[in-house]
């Protein structure tokens, strides 16, 4: 709100929901990160995410999730956030 007093321009708020995964596949394993969900995704699922600045797939477990979190209080910057690609 004080950045909308001060003449700036309010954003357009975004709502997703958020996973945090855990990797489980080589050297990566152990290393958690947040990826925006998917539908039908739960806790203990196992998936498929990207990775790096390449996009590598790689497998991990989905140990929380947070649903309907705002663009304004995200995890992580959600223009940045990169997505679960599918479910194992």
């Amino acid at each position: 709100m004080i950045h909308s007093l001060a003449g700036g321009k309010l954003q357009n708020v975004e709502y997703c929901d958020y996973a945090k995964v855990q990797l489980t596949q080589g050297n990566l394993a152990g290393k958690i990160f947040w990826y925006k969900s998917i539908q039908g995704v739960q806790v203990g699922d196992d998936v498929i995410v990207p990775f790096g600045q390449d996009n590598m797939r790689v497998a991990g477990k989905v140990i929380k999730i947070d649903k309907n979190v705002s663009s304004q209080v995200a995890p992580i910057p959600s223009k940045r956030a990169k997505q679960i690609i599918r479910k194992i």
